[in-house]
């Protein structure tokens, strides 16, 4: 039996609303922020595809304080770091190509982007297609500035050595935490000459100073690769192996993560092959028996409060997904990345939640 005066109630409140009209508080705030004229919303599909649909501010880059931004959403289309199949150089164009993340986090209930200052500054300028060792500096260089300015860089890969680089920008005045999810642990030597790969980022962070490996956690390792991965062991950092996360449970190994990293800054690095192919086929070096989206997600946003200084999403090839789901994940990712860092910025600079 219908209750006549509650349908009578809902009928007197919603009946001549439009799609903008929200009562609720929270939910009107976000709708404020999305709606014009009651009902208007931006086309997704319409205009020209951004992160998480920032707004396009490339001329940041020529600035020295990058524009005033709070958070910038940085490509960085680079993948001659490769061992296996290479296209994560087209991962921040299918990133960007993702509709509709955003700009509700229902889980962590927060708009991220409300009081701070966000935009999609475009991509690193590289001098050279070619060279890696130039790619490289050309990163170093341009996240130097980034952190000279103040700004929270989250960005997109590329292949997992560009971490490296950015680790080196970020944490040259004092090292580094880590949370580190991905199939690998990437701490590899120098290969064919090079140390510059993907597959040895955080071994060469550590070397270099600016990654404190007793801050580090690795999350969701799994594969032949393991063999490999020593100095992640001998330099301290802890390693959760994907069989272990459906074992301990995720708030057990979110408990574990956030007393790895402790109240100093934190990186985290998100490597879209921590996901089992079957959800994220498209990367370059897929690794059965991995993580569900639902398993990160929880994991990722089960981090808010660590103090997070920057951030990545990596090794998203397209051409091996025709259904664009690892490009949706990976923004999905970004976007809680985001949340991550806008909890740190309010808390550093008093703005309301």
């Amino acid at each position: 039996m219908v209750d006549q005066a509650k349908l009578s109630a809902l009928r007197a409140r919603y009946t001549d609303n439009k799609g903008g009209d929200i009562y609720d508080p929270e939910f009107r705030k976000v709708a404020q922020s999305q709606f014009k004229d009651g009902d208007k919303r931006r086309m997704p599909f319409a205009g020209v595809a951004t992160f998480l649909d920032a707004p396009f501010a490339p001329d940041a880059q020529n600035q020295a304080d990058f524009g005033g931004l709070d958070v910038a959403l940085i490509g960085v289309p680079m993948d001659l770091g490769v061992t296996n199949r290479a296209g994560s150089r087209l991962g921040p164009r299918a990133v960007r190509q993702i509709e509709r993340i955003g700009p509700y986090e229902h889980a962590l209930r927060m708009m991220p982007a409300a009081g701070l200052k966000v935009a999609d500054v475009g991509d690193v300028p590289f001098r050279s297609r070619f060279s890696l060792e130039d790619s490289h500096e050309d990163i170093f260089q341009f996240y130097s500035r980034v952190a000279a300015a103040g700004v929270v860089p989250l960005s997109v890969g590329g292949d997992h050595s560009i971490t490296y680089s950015i680790l080196k920008a970020l944490g040259a005045e004092r090292p580094l935490g880590l949370v580190h999810i991905d199939a690998h642990c990437d701490t590899g030597g120098a290969y064919e000459g090079s140390k510059f790969h993907h597959g040895g980022p955080f071994r060469q962070a550590v070397l270099d100073g600016v990654l404190d490996p007793e801050r580090t956690i690795q999350i969701g390792i799994r594969g032949s690769g393991e063999y490999l991965w020593e100095f992640s062991y001998d330099s301290g950092m802890a390693v959760i192996h994907a069989e272990e996360v459906p074992v301990l449970g995720i708030e057990a190994v979110i408990a574990r993560a956030c007393q790895v990293v402790g109240d100093g800054p934190v990186y985290v690095s998100f490597d879209i092959d921590s996901i089992d192919p079957g959800f994220a086929p498209g990367t370059g070096t897929p690794e059965v028996g991995g993580l569900t989206p639902r398993e990160v997600l929880a994991l990722i946003r089960g981090l808010n409060g660590i103090d997070v200084v920057g951030g990545d999403v990596v090794e998203v090839a397209p051409q091996y997904d025709a259904t664009s789901n690892t490009a949706q994940i990976g923004a999905q990712v970004l976007f809680d990345l985001f949340a991550l860092a806008a909890t740190t910025l309010r808390a550093k600079r008093g703005i309301a939640p």
